[in-house]
């Protein structure tokens, strides 16, 4: 046996699992294809005559640092193997510029919050502010219990004798999604666009999509824990969780990728890699998507009928158009906040190219930037069918075709932004799905109709003994507090199949 456990990927719900299983003694053994951890919430650095950037590869808007509750999952993750990262608050979760000049910030302060977006909806005060403490029961719910594994019946029954009252209040909203609770509070047609947008930000899909407990989750951490950058950049995060997965006598090998999970008499035993060599090990779990899992690792042939059935229910969300820039920093001198969502017309919310994501990390840590220059990533939904079949040379103006729109997009906003860059790295949906190993280059699942809540979710366990799915393919989904979630579950419930009995300390 090579390992008690292999996770397949080293993105940050494969690392939190395996960190968590590390914590408690279980010999894990991650196994990632490329050369740095994190997946999406990597880094890459550039070297230019003017000094050295260092790009997050992914979304800089960062939940689960904070201090206090149960929610904070990303400072527990890192605390379960002794490690820890300074972060920096951020005051502003988002700065929308949106159709019809609603233009809200979202401030960490709640109560600014609300009054500044009822300045553009005086006769909708009543009503926003019971739609987002509705968020906040929702919260105060999940922030009342230990978060493990909802696969898990002695945990489930346990919480709910320690809290009854927060399980029967999380129980009411499974089903629900956030559209039908802003509807029996709004009436506005544009500030009910706005809630769509509140969702599509970081679920990719519009609020009747989107399940109430997700959104409670994030709605309320922005202002209760807080968005907060870590120091030096997102890519700190996998640093930190792989020194402390070795601390803890864990293992981490790059360059090693996985082409198949072998299974034997319906069991995963073990995984094969590229070079032919052969793991073994009582558990596997893959951090891969759940498309490449079931697909990839596991032959067509061989899908379990719940994974068929999953497939009709979700389907894969678009992957990005993405420019990492390095510009002057004079372009951007009143600018002051780091997060930014652009959207001219509200027909273009979901389409292709639409809706632009604006990150300015240097707003809040300038170290990761040559001196003066500011560093903006900003990212664009953009399928892979927009962008297969093109030879070399169509591919590369079809590149630059697209950047040049997204820069003058932005250039209404920051005059002058076109003569101020410096340095541009163009990425598309192939790209993403080169270095980070996901099927079309895809954020993650998105729901085929309308769900019913969190109900139809996968968990962490599949219908092959021994195998085990974790990150944005399985509950509660996308965003790296939500895949964190995904992971200390994951580590609990394979903890207790290996027979390891609650007093083990499995930390979260």
């Amino acid at each position: 046996m090579d390992a008690e456990v292999i996770v397949i990927g080293a993105g940050i719900g494969g690392l939190v699992t395996a960190a968590q299983l590390a914590a408690g003694g279980i010999d894990v053994l991650v196994l990632e294809k490329y050369l740095i951890p994190g997946g999406s919430a990597g880094y890459f650095d550039r070297e230019v005559p003017e000094g050295h950037y260092r790009f997050d590869v992914g979304a800089s808007m960062i939940y689960g640092f904070g201090t206090e509750g149960t929610t904070n999952l990303l400072t527990r993750a890192l605390e379960a193997v002794d490690e820890h990262l300074e972060t920096i608050p951020d005051p502003v979760q988002i700065s929308y510029h949106l159709p019809k000049g609603l233009n809200p910030r979202v401030h960490r302060d709640y109560k600014r919050f609300i009054e500044e977006l009822s300045r553009y909806f005086p006769e909708e005060k009543e009503g926003i502010r019971a739609f987002y403490d509705e968020a906040w029961r929702v919260f105060n719910c999940l922030n009342a219990i230990e978060l493990k594994s909802l696969e898990e019946i002695r945990y489930l029954t346990r919480v709910f004798f320690q809290n009854p009252l927060a399980c029967l209040g999380l129980a009411r909203y499974l089903p629900v999604n956030v559209g039908s609770v802003a509807r029996k509070y709004l009436k506005s047609p544009d500030l009910l666009k706005f809630i769509d947008m509140e969702c599509y930000c970081w679920s990719v899909v519009t609020a009747d999509q989107t399940p109430m407990i997700n959104a409670g989750m994030v709605w309320a951490d922005r202002h209760y824990g807080g968005i907060n950058y870590p120091q030096g950049g997102v890519g700190r995060i996998g640093e930190a969780l792989t020194r402390g997965i070795t601390k803890k006598g864990g293992r981490v090998r790059y360059g090693a990728r996985v082409t198949q999970v072998l299974v034997e008499r319906g069991r995963a035993v073990g995984v094969r890699l590229a070079t032919g060599e052969v793991l073994k090990a009582k558990k596997i779990i893959s951090n891969a998507t759940r498309w490449d899992t079931f697909g990839q690792l596991i032959p067509e042939a061989n899908i379990p009928a719940t994974e068929i059935r999953w497939r009709k229910r979700y389907e894969p969300s678009p992957s990005f158009l993405s420019l990492h820039l390095g510009v002057k920093r004079e372009v951007l001198a009143q600018e002051v906040d780091m997060h930014h969502v652009v959207l001219e017309d509200w027909q273009r919310l979901t389409e292709e190219q639409g809706t632009i994501f604006v990150s300015i990390p240097t707003i809040l840590d300038p170290t990761i930037a040559p001196p003066g220059r500011h560093i903006i990533h900003t990212f664009t939904p953009s399928s892979i069918e927009h962008w297969q079949g093109l030879n070399p040379t169509d591919y590369a103006q079809k590149k630059a075709q697209d950047a040049q729109c997204l820069i003058e997009r932005l250039s209404k906003i920051w005059p002058g932004l076109a003569e101020a860059i410096t340095f541009m790295e163009v990425g598309t949906p192939r790209t993403h799905r080169r270095f980070l190993g996901r099927m079309g280059g895809t954020y993650g699942p998105i729901p085929a109709g309308i769900p019913l809540g969190l109900l139809g979710a996968p968990f962490n366990r599949t219908a092959i003994k021994g195998l085990y799915c974790v990150g944005d393919s399985t509950f509660p989904g996308q965003g790296l507090n939500a895949v964190a979630f995904s992971g200390i579950a994951c580590a609990h419930r394979v903890a207790v199949d290996l027979g390891i009995t609650s007093g083990i300390p499995i930390r979260i």
